[in-house]
């Protein structure tokens, strides 16, 4: 017998078939003796036609106001799958976040978990009932309810593992794993059996969609075993373990990718202690993340600054860079939203040497130019023009042997 978490997305809950087909497959779990808790996101489509309301009544709706009306979207999904249990003679209890519990903090709109309650849902686990949670939301100190941001429910069902102790926190999407790259991009793309949250950190924050970046972070913290799972069809799946094993660890264990990207360069600027400060920092004040940063300095004393942003905030920053450069009597300042970010993930890389030799020698035989490079530990980035993406994609999937598992074992 185990405790198990498992979370259903949008696509998994659309229609009233889908809900069925969910509590067949977790009453067939209950019913093996398992102790099962299901966290469930809105249907799909839900959550954007309740959002297009809030704005078609009012544009500038406090935020508070914004959070109520979200959060009706899994309070449907939790009652529709909790009678779907119960025709099945299953016991099931559905909870909202704030009946459960679960406190975050006060930001609306994107609430960050601060503890779970986890009393009442052990105590239905005890009497044999499966419960079912509404992901994405909670209840901050003063009960006001609160939404987590979009793919919130990923992380409302870690941390309720994480509350449980759970020996697993299943995720159903409607993709089968974590593969080695994007199948769309390469057919020959291979689901992982098992990778790291360290690495899987690294992909879903360079534009993997398979989890939310906060829901690998607090399986990480909270050392909670993950499994990602299609809805659809059987199968293992994609095991995310905080474990790194030391035999046959992959070199490289994925290729990523993101093109919501954007760049601006500062050129001419002091090359003074506190220039870089004087640059991203009123950047930051504008709430916009800044992500690769390049400096390079000039034989005439002067430096060139060029950083990454999304691609969305492209003009936002390049305004607030145009105010800086009359600041600091800057040359010029310049900027391209028409490039995408590559890279390569493994922890592999600790104990390979050549990775980015590798990499760059397989982009150069394309002609594929490198506008930027930023390093990790277990990451090498690359910012290339859009148009080379896809191309760039299946190239490094090759170069490092990702589609017949040639890389996937040490030396």
């Amino acid at each position: 017998m185990a405790l198990l978490v498992e979370k259903y997305g949008g696509t998994s809950v659309g229609d009233v078939a889908r809900i069925n087909a969910v509590a067949d497959k977790v009453a067939s779990s209950h019913a093996q003796g398992n102790d099962m808790v299901v966290v469930v996101s809105a249907m799909s489509g839900e959550t954007n036609r309740l959002s297009e309301l809030a704005v078609e009544v009012n544009p500038l709706a406090p935020a508070r106001e914004v959070d109520v009306l979200l959060s009706t979207g899994e309070q449907v999904t939790i009652a529709l799958l909790s009678m779907a249990l119960h025709k099945r003679g299953v016991y099931a209890r559905s909870y909202t976040g704030s009946q459960v519990h679960i406190r975050t903090d006060s930001v609306h709109g994107r609430a960050r978990i601060v503890d779970i309650d986890d009393a009442r849902v052990r105590n239905d686990i005890a009497q044999g009932r499966v419960v079912v949670v509404a992901g994405f939301q909670g209840v901050d100190e003063d009960q006001n309810i609160t939404t987590l941001g979009r793919g919130g429910s990923d992380t409302t069902a870690v941390a309720m593992a994480a509350a449980l102790r759970a020996d697993e926190c299943r995720i159903y999407t409607d993709v089968d794993g974590v593969y080695t790259a994007d199948p769309r991009i390469v057919p020959e793309a291979r689901r992982l059996d098992h990778i790291t949250c360290e690495e899987m950190l690294e992909m879903a924050s360079l534009g993997a969609k398979v989890l939310q970046t906060r829901s690998v972070e607090f399986a990480g913290k909270y050392r909670v075993p993950l499994r990602v799972l299609s809805a659809f069809e059987d199968g293992p799946g994609t095991l995310i373990t905080y474990e790194e094993s030391t035999m046959e660890q992959p070199m490289i264990s994925g290729i990523a990718y993101n093109k919501d990207e954007a760049k601006l360069t500062i050129r001419g600027i002091p090359d003074e202690p506190g220039i870089a400060y004087r640059i991203v920092g009123p950047i930051s004040d504008a709430h916009v993340n800044v992500d690769m940063i390049v400096q390079n300095v000039g034989a005439d004393g002067t430096t060139d600054l060029t950083f990454t942003v999304h691609r969305n905030d492209y003009q936002k920053a390049l305004d607030t860079l145009t105010e800086i450069a009359k600041e600091l009597k800057a040359r010029d300042v310049g900027g391209d939203d028409d490039i995408a970010k590559l890279s390569v993930v493994g922890v592999g890389m600790r104990s390979h040497a050549g990775i980015a030799s590798t990499m760059f020698h397989a982009l150069a035989e394309e002609g594929i130019n490198i506008q930027m490079i930023s390093t990790s530990e277990i990451k090498i980035s690359v910012v290339v023009e859009d148009k080379y993406l896809e191309l760039g994609v299946r190239t490094l999937h090759k170069a490092f042997g990702l589609e017949n598992g040639r890389a996937a074992q040490s030396e």
